[in-house]
């Protein structure tokens, strides 16, 4: 698998499991009777169905009657779930059980699992009021690169974002005078020496983002912040090559420089970062409508038409909205995997989304262009 389809791949795990997450959030038991269960990678799942059937007899010591029960049950639903699976997968498992009925008195116990993208390295076990998902949130993340600089007259910073950890990559210092002139030294001519100094400085700064972020594979884009007007004119000037100047997606006022500039150019890029997903998803749902009002033939749309249209092997991209049934997204990405097409996962957060919903949930984009008869 090459670097693109292992990207996408990545993207799709993430979906999937966002997907999972957002749907468990919705639960709220009304005791501590919802079991989260953590499988590490290469644990023995014998070990974790032993565990639990000891918490079964603990449970029993549980004052209230409702809660005794609910976690008892759900203990027992999860023990069966984990028997059938046998063997820890790869990543290992993440399981939950709890009863989902909206009214009380009821009973609708529902059991859980996924293998996470990433290897889970903890093990855990709790039951609680709602489901322990923070794990599976971390994972669900993006971890795209983004460039970093923070920079004023006196120093910059070149850092990269990976997920949520700023790495530091190189420190460089101004030779750029103060304010204040030394004695015998004219106004302008000391006013020149700061400039040309400047312009030294922002070249080198520009010759560092060059090395290091023109070649880098997966970068998304670069963020520049710094206190003052240095930023700006740093970025409008001639001092960074065009190729690399073209991946700068914001620049922010900060108040600092160095780690603490760095921190607050992430935290104050939020929205940027935020957006760069939705951006990626609106990007390739405008491209489906284009080819629908342009060359229908190049795209098809509805469960049956993308199916026969994947099975041909004529589709490039599935399109797959996240209000489907998990049975459904698996199928389809099954499908789309023994013909080497692309899958993504589509919220139904922006206008693109909705209308994939009311399209019936799921599109493609063809590979070539298929007359429907």
């Amino acid at each position: 698998m090459n670097m693109e389809n292992e990207d996408k791949a990545s993207m799709l795990q993430r979906q999937k499991l966002k997907h999972f997450v957002k749907e468990l959030e919705l639960f709220r038991g009304r005791h501590t009777e919802y079991v989260s269960v953590y499988v590490p990678q290469g644990y023995d799942m014998n070990a974790i169905i032993n565990h639990l059937q000891q918490e079964q007899g603990t449970a029993t010591n549980i004052k209230s009657k409702t809660n005794r029960d609910a976690v008892i049950t759900a203990l027992e639903r999860m023990i069966q779930h984990l028997k059938l699976i046998k063997r820890t997968p790869a990543h290992g498992l993440a399981a939950f059980s709890g009863n989902i009925a909206k009214r009380e008195g009821f009973q609708e116990f529902k059991v859980w699992s996924i293998e996470p993208p990433t290897p889970i390295n903890t093990r855990l076990y709790r039951c609680d009021k709602e489901f322990i998902l923070d794990p599976l949130k971390e994972m669900a993340e993006d971890k795209s690169t983004y460039g970093l600089v923070v920079m004023d007259r006196r120093d910059a910073t070149v850092a990269l974002l990976k997920g949520k950890t700023i790495i530091p990559l190189v420190k460089e210092d101004s030779m750029v005078p103060g304010k204040m002139k030394a004695g015998g030294q004219s106004s302008v001519r000391f006013a020149q020496n700061r400039e040309l100094a400047a312009k030294a400085f922002y070249n080198k700064i520009g010759e560092i983002m060059k090395d290091q972020f023109l070649k880098m594979e997966n970068l998304k884009g670069i963020l520049v912040g710094g206190p003052g007007p240095t930023k700006y004119e740093f970025v409008d000037g001639n001092f960074i090559t065009t190729d690399v100047k073209n991946k700068i997606i914001g620049i922010k006022d900060l108040s600092y420089t160095e780690e603490f500039g760095l921190q607050e150019l992430v935290d104050k890029s939020d929205d940027i970062l935020a957006n760069e997903e939705i951006a990626e998803e609106k990007k390739i749902m405008q491209k489906f409508f284009d080819l629908l009002g342009k060359t229908p033939g190049k795209v098809s749309y509805g469960k049956d038409e993308v199916l026969k249209n994947i099975q041909f092997g004529a589709v490039d991209t599935v399109l797959l909205s996240e209000a489907l049934e998990d049975e459904v997204i698996d199928m389809f990405t099954e499908e789309a995997e023994k013909m080497n097409s692309a899958v993504f996962l589509v919220s139904v957060e922006t206008r693109e989304g909705v209308q994939l919903k009311e399209l019936g949930k799921i599109a493609a984009i063809l590979r070539y262009e298929v007359r429907n008869e």
